[in-house]
């Protein structure tokens, strides 16, 4: 938490003056009408005026004098981190150990990338009392947000003004990628239940090409699985279960460049979501899954400037995630071209030891002659796996009803250019299963199936 000096005070004018001195002004000209002196009506005026001005200042400066012996505290109840299109509720509390009574209006001042609902809290300030109200937002942006001190409008003594103060501290709060995958992965795969989400592989006894443990033969276990030497030991079938292999490396290569800030609707999303919070998601699960399998997972990113750039060094154990969540969370996509050749230099040089390379990016037909070279120099040392969102607006034209000169236009234009992206794809593909085009909607249960072949048929 960072302290802050609370805002400059200010006195504004409240409803009841501005309708007073309007109440004024039409009854010097009511006076007027009835043929009243204008000297005497001036005069009136005057007199009237000067009244009003002593009476407002003595209100600015009582309602001042008190509001400062009241020493009001505000505080803000934030939660350890937010995540991202999740909407929370806040709760903010005002303490008024004072003798006075405080109609108050309060805006708490949220990060611009936060929206919000409930703002401003209308309150009454009781004497002795602390009263708490609440209000939501929901993060639109990863990285760290901050709440300025609270601006507070309290209603003067005798209401004729509002006087603006500042109280509270400033705070912040990180917003990482929303958990709600990872979460639900984990949940489902304890239920043995990842079918619901599309997860077609799952560990099953036998399976797998590392040795596990001996345990009791049950029916539908392989015969040549068995143990001999354990059977005649223990005198009953005895087999030899297996696993998949371990201690093996899952290294992302995540685009960060100007292709990856395309916007679109996602299923769990109350607003649209980038092409690179959704790759990013993928990666988070799939990292989780890699590392409760027990392999080391890393990642880099590419298509930033090197100062922006993030190198996260491969690790085991699923303390690893939340380190790998920390050191990707504040991670933007930049509008900037992504050189996929550098980036596959970059990691040649970088990790030497052979690891499944799993690339997340937004492919278009024009970055195959460049791709492509990247990917060969890659396969001389290790396993790639590239992972291509395609965007699905551009389904959507396809699929849109041709009314009219101009629809029939726009779904012709998506036809030539989903066609001319796939076969550019499809050659780059022509000879790796690997590689995989889909909607960012699928994209993490498709890398999840993917890496579950790759630990199924032991080709690392």
């Amino acid at each position: 938490m960072m302290h802050a000096r609370p805002a400059r005070a200010l006195f504004v004018p409240s409803k009841a003056f501005v309708i007073g001195v309007f109440g004024l002004a039409v009854l010097m000209l009511a006076l007027r009408v009835a043929g009243i002196e204008t000297d005497i009506v001036r005069m009136l005026s005057a007199i009237v005026l000067a009244a009003l001005v002593a009476v407002v200042l003595w209100d600015g400066w009582i309602s001042s004098r008190r509001w400062r012996d009241s020493a009001v505290i505000f505080r803000r109840k934030l939660p350890s981190a937010l995540a991202l299109n999740v909407r929370r509720e806040l709760e903010v509390t005002l303490d008024n150990p004072s003798p006075y009574h405080w109609h108050v209006r309060c805006f708490d001042q949220v990060d611009p990338t936060l929206a919000f609902a409930g703002l401003p809290m209308a309150l009454r300030l009781a004497p002795g009392k602390a009263i708490s109200h609440r209000y939501s937002i929901t993060p639109t942006q990863r990285g760290e947000v901050s709440f300025a001190p609270a601006v507070l409008r309290v209603r003067s003594y005798l209401g004729l003004l509002e006087l603006q103060r500042g109280v509270g501290t400033t705070q912040r709060v990180r917003v990482f990628p929303n958990f709600a995958e990872v979460a639900r992965y984990a949940w489902l795969a304890g239920n043995r239940r990842l079918t619901e989400i599309g997860i077609k592989a799952f560990q099953k006894r036998g399976e797998g090409t590392d040795f596990k443990e001996l345990t009791e033969y049950r029916v539908g276990d392989p015969i040549r699985h068995i143990d001999w030497k354990a059977t005649l030991k223990h005198n009953k079938p005895i087999v030899r279960e297996f696993q998949d292999e371990r201690d093996q490396c899952v290294l992302f290569m995540l685009d960060c460049g100007r292709r990856m800030r395309a916007q679109e609707e996602a299923d769990d999303a109350p607003a649209q979501v980038s092409h690179f919070d959704q790759a990013l998601n993928a990666l988070m699960l799939l990292s989780y899954v890699a590392l409760k399998q027990g392999d080391a997972v890393g990642a880099m990113t590419f298509g930033t400037e090197t100062a922006q750039q993030r190198l996260f060094a491969p690790r085991k154990g699923i303390v690893s995630f939340n380190a790998l969540m920390a050191a990707l969370y504040a991670v933007q996509p930049q509008p900037a071209y992504s050189d996929y050749m550098i980036a596959a230099r970059d990691l040649m040089r970088r990790h030497t030891k052979r690891s499944l390379i799993v690339i997340l990016t937004n492919f278009r037909d024009e970055d195959a002659a460049e791709l492509g070279p990247a990917l060969a120099l890659l396969r001389t040392r290790h396993l790639v796996m590239l992972a291509s969102l395609r965007e699905q607006v551009v389904r959507q034209i396809q699929e849109q009803p041709l009314r009219d000169a101009r629809a029939t236009l726009e779904v012709a234009s998506a036809h030539l250019y989903a066609q001319s992206r796939d076969d550019a794809f499809r050659r780059l593909a022509a000879r790796d299963t690997l590689l995989m085009d889909v909607e960012p909607d699928h994209l993490a249960v498709e890398l999840v199936n993917r890496y579950h072949a790759v630990k199924r048929a032991g080709r690392l």
